[in-house]
């Protein structure tokens, strides 16, 4: 099944100057629409670096949400890179050139019309903050940094072009915190529990027991929402012939 990935480029997260915030809205816009986040990477402005992942990625099927270094500044590659990962050039896009010509009018200068020089082949992502729009190719797709741009660009995205796709990876989650019983313990009961149950994936939180609370684990299964009941009818029964105590937070 296609998966939904994530850059977030900017040498600003990796220092500490500015904190990433796209990651976790990225989580629930998908959330809210029956789709799942598969992975997601923080990269630095270093174009090599840029690059090769950019082409690791093109390589695949995934829809990859690409967010930061599309400015016209110095510091500003992931254009650049995006070409160079696809093998092509860069030009001005003319519905790049006009949306931009029209949010600055005669002030328009060819330092700003560098904002809309997008890979060759490339459409544009539209830009309802201030009109400067992102691009899309290759079922990637590049918008700015910045959040009040970003994710509007981004919900337009996904409502235009993968509704097809909402909840066909919605999923649910079931768990039971468990007292007196060692990660090595239980890790067969999961085994058995990810061979009996294809749709889920049994995990394993441990606690260390901080603020005074008692040693334990979260112990669950988390996938199609059909399997959680019998899955989790199996977990306790599992947990209790183990000589283990358990707590319900979440069934």
């Amino acid at each position: 099944m296609t998966g939904f990935g994530a850059f977030v480029f900017g040498d600003e997260i990796l220092v500490g100057k500015r904190q990433d915030k796209h990651f976790p809205w990225l989580i629930e816009a998908l959330g809210k629409r029956g789709l799942r986040l598969a992975w997601c990477e923080h990269l630095g402005d270093e174009p090599a670096r840029v690059t090769q992942a950019l082409k690791r990625t093109f390589a695949t099927e995934d829809i990859v949400f690409c967010f930061g270094g599309i400015g016209a500044t110095p510091d500003d590659h992931t254009r650049q890179c995006a070409a160079e990962a696809l093998g092509v050039g860069l030009a001005l896009h003319a519905d790049a050139e006009s949306e931009i010509r029209g949010r600055f009018g005669a002030e328009t200068n060819a330092q700003r019309l560098k904002m809309g020089e997008f890979p060759v082949g490339a459409e544009i992502v539209p830009n309802p903050f201030n009109r400067i729009p992102g691009f899309a190719l290759a079922h990637h797709y590049f918008v700015p940094g910045f959040p009040q741009m970003a994710w509007p660009m981004i919900e337009w995205v996904l409502e235009q072009k993968y509704r097809h796709l909402f909840d066909s990876q919605r999923w649910a989650e079931g768990s039971l915190i468990v007292y007196n019983l060692p990660e090595s313990a239980v890790s067969p009961l999961m085994e058995e529990l990810n061979r009996a149950f294809p749709g889920l994936k049994a995990f394993s939180l441990p606690s260390m027991g901080e603020g005074g609370s008692r040693r334990h684990i979260e112990l669950g299964v988390r996938g199609a929402p059909a399997e959680i009941s019998p899955a989790m009818k199996r977990l306790r029964t599992g947990v209790a012939q183990l000589g283990g105590r358990l707590d319900i937070p979440n069934t």
